[in-house]
């Protein structure tokens, strides 16, 4: 009598695939957020320098936001070949190309006005935002296509939320950081606004050298992946790929004009004209509550990013959950502008000015994670890469004009009051358009 063959678990592929899922997240996951992190407090850390810089090289607030803003405008110059870089050579190579150049140029910040180069102190502050920016583009768009490689369409939502969360943390961390070197540090006859920007530019230095071992570009390259987990993970992503195909995905040059498209980079333009904003300016905001110890101003200026990390993994989630993105984008963006309308109203009302900015922090990042996994539901593998890179680009641009207008109204009226209310417009018009995305690929 033959022996009776064994019955297969239908659990087994479930228990694959959760085991994958968690040993990709541990491997690429932590590294991927340390190196945003370290990006970010590089971008932001201008805002904190900015309170001793600004009188020792004689700058406007106009000045600071413009040079705050013109990194945008270097970093509009390569997203769109990055992500098709990321998507078609290598990202592992890409990546650390773009950590160890903004390492070099954010160091090189902490010497202007001893450069010696043939410029007045601003033009020096204005090349040295744009070549950080063009020394980091693509970075952030191309992390977004390298997320592609390794997690499946249902389970990029919550990755992409565990990745965002390095944007306000970094500044949870990287302002106490930052503003205990501009207090603290003095070494070599150098301010502390100098050694800001020295100090935080070597780290992606260090990581870009150490990306180049340790990420992995594609999962067949993966020796840290079990086989059959390996065969699993490819085999769910090749899949995806040919489903992709078959629905007649749109090619990357129609991508630049699909209205979806155009419908995501008009609403990420407007929301980054108002968190950009925010970042460089809410330093000098608290720092105007001069009832307020520097220790307390500091961690007023933190609480609404402290509460941005929760944001974005709960809305990340949740829209993991449902399967639903639309609202999930578009209501975020509208609560933020609620919110800020909140803090203006509440004049000098010390208690409800904070517990408005925390609203703020808790819902103006939120949309992150859930708007990232946008293009991927209407385009093909390269084209998606193409649509980030314009999303991105076209959206940052936002960074150049929030900070800029900001400063400029702060300059002209002598209050901060004007800049917010403009910026309280830029949130709730991002929300109306956010609304009107059509959603395909649900789940």
């Amino acid at each position: 009598m033959m022996p009776r063959a064994k019955a297969t678990s239908p659990e087994a592929p479930l228990e694959i695939g959760e085991r994958t899922r968690r040993r990709v997240t541990r491997r690429i996951m932590p590294f991927l957020v340390l190196v945003y992190l370290t990006a970010y407090i590089d971008r932001a850390n201008v805002g904190v320098a900015k309170l001793q810089m600004q009188t020792a090289l004689h700058l406007t607030d106009a000045v600071i936001g413009f040079g705050a803003g013109i990194f945008f405008a270097g970093y509009f110059l390569l997203e769109v070949p990055g992500t098709l870089i990321v998507e078609r050579w290598s990202a592992r190579k890409w990546l650390a190309r773009i950590m160890i150049t903004w390492g070099i140029v954010a160091t090189l910040t902490g010497f202007a006005g001893m450069l010696p180069v043939k410029m007045n102190l601003t033009t020096q502050f204005y090349w040295l935002r744009f070549l950080l920016g063009a020394a980091e583009a693509g970075f952030f768009p191309g992390v977004v296509v390298y997320l592609t490689h390794w997690y499946r369409a249902e389970d990029r939502a919550r990755a992409k939320a565990w990745f965002m969360i390095a944007q306000p943390l970094a500044v949870v961390i990287g302002l106490p950081l930052s503003r205990w070197i501009l207090e603290n540090v003095s070494w070599l006859g150098l301010s502390g606004w100098r050694w800001v920007f020295i100090l935080e530019g070597f780290p992606p230095v260090a990581l870009g050298f150490v990306t180049l071992f340790y990420l992995t570009d594609r999962v067949h390259q993966a020796g840290w992946l079990p086989a059959e987990e390996r065969e699993w993970l490819a085999a769910q992503l090749e899949a995806e790929d040919r489903a992709r195909a078959a629905s007649g995905r749109v090619n990357i040059m129609a991508a630049f004009r699909h209205p979806q498209t155009l419908l995501l980079s008009v609403s990420f333009f407007l929301i980054v004209t108002g968190n950009q904003a925010i970042l460089f300016f809410l330093p000098s905001i608290t720092d105007a509550m001069k009832s307020m110890s520097i220790t307390w101003r500091t961690m007023v200026t933190v609480l609404p990013y402290i509460c941005s990390v929760f944001g974005i993994l709960l809305n990340g989630y949740w829209a993991s959950r449902t399967g639903e993105r639309r609202w999930h984008t578009a209501a975020p963006m509208l609560l933020s502008g609620v919110s800020l309308s909140l803090a203006i109203f509440s004049g000098d009302h010390l208690a409800l000015v904070i517990t408005c900015f925390c609203m703020v922090g808790f819902t103006f990042q939120a949309y992150l994670p859930v708007f990232w996994s946008l293009p991927s539901s209407y385009l093909g593998k390269s084209a998606t890469a193409t649509a980030v890179g314009v999303i991105n680009s076209f959206g940052n641009l936002g960074g150049f004009v929030g900070p800029s207008i900001f400063g400029y109204l702060k300059t002209s009226t002598g209050s901060f009051r004007t800049g917010l209310w403009v910026l309280t417009g830029c949130m709730f018009l991002a929300g109306v358009c956010a609304s009107g995305i059509r959603e395909r690929g649900r789940g």
